[in-house]
């Protein structure tokens, strides 16, 4: 995945980035990611990435892109 902006405490900032490079390995895929500081972001959505190597979420429109 590539590097997140962290918080002041170390965790993710939610929905930093407009796209995200996954892999299988992050499977199941969800939006905010884990590690994401989530007080301030939407409820947790599960995207079906490897249908079409790609997904969108519907809350904050973040790309993930299934990198194999």
């Amino acid at each position: 995945m590539q590097a997140t902006p962290r918080t002041d405490d170390g965790t993710a900032t939610p929905n930093a980035l407009p796209r995200y490079d996954i892999t299988r390995a992050d499977l199941p895929l969800h939006c905010p990611l884990p590690g994401s500081s989530v007080w301030n972001s939407h409820p947790r959505v599960y995207l079906p990435v490897e249908e079409q190597g790609r997904a969108t979420c519907p809350y904050c429109g973040a790309e993930y892109v299934l990198e194999d």
